[in-house]
């Protein structure tokens, strides 16, 4: 029989800009996506760690993020 004794996953996230909207409001919304995202997994008591943050020359933001995956342990991965 086997156990998973720690998991976790690694994602790269793109929050894109939508279309049709001037560029300083599309900024302020990815912001404001980014953070909903953020406290999302707060309020599922989701570990996690940004490991890099770009903004990227159009506006858009990507994350690459390294966080729980359901309810595993994470062991030493976040450290």
């Amino acid at each position: 029989m086997k156990r998973i004794k720690a998991a976790c996953l690694e994602q790269t996230v793109h929050f894109q800009l939508k279309d049709g909207i001037s560029s300083e409001l599309a900024r302020q919304q990815i912001r404001e996506e980014y953070e909903s995202y953020k406290m999302k997994m707060d309020r599922h008591r989701t570990q996690y760690k940004i490991m890099e943050e770009a903004e990227q020359p159009d506006g858009s933001l990507i994350i690459k993020i390294k966080k729980q995956n359901n309810t595993q342990p994470v062991g030493d991965y976040l450290d």
